[in-house]
């Protein structure tokens, strides 16, 4: 019996830095982009949490830079 298309698990989306991109279509380069604005983002609120983390203690210990 076989495996339906709906059956079979999706390959979850992710990308490699440098990898060759002549193969996808300009549908998977659009979700390519998609997850990488996406991880931007997600890395920017990092930074974002992070320096405001340092700043507090900075502000609490009186430290200068």
């Amino acid at each position: 019996m076989a495996i339906e298309d709906d059956d079979k698990p999706k390959k979850k989306l992710s990308h490699e830095i440098g990898q060759d991109l002549s193969l996808l279509s300009v549908e998977e380069l659009n979700e390519r982009i998609a997850l990488l604005t996406a991880e931007i983002d997600r890395l920017q609120a990092a930074m974002t949490m992070k320096r405001a983390t340092r700043d507090a203690a900075d502000r609490i210990f009186k430290t200068t830079r």
